[in-house]
């Protein structure tokens, strides 16, 4: 199903001045790395995937991180670390603002480390810190992990996206040493539902983007997934937060119905709250996106 068919394409404009300016700085910067810590959203892990990142990676090791596994249920993160493996790779699940899963992505890390060391020691190089930076799209929850990998707050988190301008080192350890990337975006995203899903989860950057139509969009997709998927999410999340039965509607039309149900028929407030209320886990543990073929 498509979520983008009711929607005129070029839905989702950005205008990313400084993240081409940081994509450029960071290019320079992944000489010096040794791993790539990837931080997807565990909500869109597909769509929070940047397209260039298997270039940038190149031969150096990875560790892939899921943040917000607390937005999911937990049979969404089961399904999606099987997928995962099936793909060879294995997943490591994070809640960066309470600390869960991240002791994981530090050992993972330094592991990846421990044979760029053995190699430098075979050269006759003495040992240093892993470098390993971190990239993801913005507001995905980097500097919040990196703070937690630190155990002190040294990189500006904040819920907007774009807070992080510059790239920084940052020692962790005697083991660990991470460079904390701006969040990255296409400078054109050509799938306008991926690019629908980032609006929804606000990890876009600096974005325009209609909330009605975003808003209508959140609706339909959380109808379709509650008609195939009833068992990955929460029981009717938009009607037993708002009272409002959406069985019959198409998000567009359900959007108005709450409006004139609870917010004397004020659309775009409305559209503001319904996002709002999912971004901030209101509506329940809902994955917006599942495994394909599942």
């Amino acid at each position: 199903m498509s979520i983008t068919q009711n929607y005129k394409l070029n839905l989702i404009q950005w205008y990313p001045g400084h993240i081409a300016k940081a994509e450029k700085k960071l290019k320079e910067q992944l000489k010096r790395v040794d791993v790539v810590l990837e931080v997807r959203d565990a909500r869109i892990p597909l769509a929070t995937n940047h397209p260039q990142m298997t270039e940038w990676v190149g031969s150096k090791e990875r560790v892939l991180v899921l943040n917000r596994v607390d937005m999911i249920t937990p049979l969404a993160r089961s399904l999606w670390t099987d997928w995962f493996k099936r793909q060879g790779e294995v997943p490591y699940f994070t809640n960066a603002q309470q600390g869960q899963g991240v002791i994981a992505v530090s050992k993972a890390a330094q592991a990846a480390g421990v044979e760029i060391n053995k190699r430098r020691s075979d050269r006759g190089m003495l040992p240093r810190p892993v470098r390993a930076v971190v990239i993801g799209f913005p507001n995905v929850g980097k500097s919040a992990l990196i703070n937690r990998l630190l155990g002190k707050r040294v990189v500006e988190s904040a819920a907007r996206p774009g807070v992080t301008r510059s790239l920084r080192w940052v020692r962790i350890s005697e083991q660990l040493e991470l460079l904390d990337a701006p969040g990255v975006i296409p400078l054109k995203l050509e799938d306008q539902e991926a690019a629908l899903k980032l609006a929804i989860c606000d990890d876009i950057g600096e974005a325009s983007y209609d909330n009605q139509l975003v808003a209508s969009a959140l609706a339909d997709l959380l109808l379709y997934l509650e008609a195939v998927a009833t068992d990955v999410l929460p029981k009717k999340p938009l009607e037993t937060r708002y009272d409002l039965d959406p069985t019959t509607d198409t998000g567009e039309a359900y959007l108005h119905a709450l409006a004139q149900h609870r917010y004397k028929g004020d659309v775009e407030r409305t559209a503001r709250q319904l996002l709002t209320d999912f971004r901030k886990g209101f509506l329940g543990t809902i994955p917006l996106e599942l495994p394909p073929n599942v």
